[in-house]
């Protein structure tokens, strides 16, 4: 949507989000492989493509960034309860990782709420999200 919309610098962004989340999976399902566990890829919902702006963009990237987080501190409480320290210590890894997610969404939000949604903010703005590159994980080095 974003190249669509002309923002190459967005599409940029949230491509290389998507390229981390890509290494986030894999250093889960390593991790869950390396205990044995089953591995089961299941189809994904139909997900939003279409914003009306990037402001609406990146508020949704952030309501689904806080989801994961929501649903990485249930994991950890159940492997808190279950007694299973292996996991823990791998899911803390996922726990600080979401604190940059939420933060990086956040800033450009507020970057959003600075500048605008349109016109020269936008445009520069545009220009500074082009510079985001993409590094593996550490986890996965």
């Amino acid at each position: 949507d974003a190249e669509n919309k002309g923002l190459k610098g967005v599409a940029n962004w949230m491509y290389v989000q998507w390229l981390e989340e890509q290494d986030h999976a894999r250093i889960l399902s390593e991790y869950l492989n390396s205990q044995n566990a089953h591995v089961q890829l299941k189809p994904i919902a139909k997900v939003q493509t279409m914003w009306k702006d990037i402001d609406e963009m990146f508020r949704d990237t952030l309501r689904h960034e806080q989801e994961v987080t929501k649903n990485i501190h249930e994991l950890t409480i159940l492997a808190w309860h279950e007694k299973d320290l292996p996991t823990i210590s791998r899911l803390q890894w996922f726990i600080d990782e979401q604190v940059e997610e939420e933060n990086s969404a956040q800033d450009i939000i507020d970057d959003i709420e600075q500048v605008g949604s349109d016109g020269i903010g936008l445009y520069l703005l545009d220009k500074q999200l082009a510079e985001r590159s993409y590094h593996k994980a550490d986890a996965l080095q």
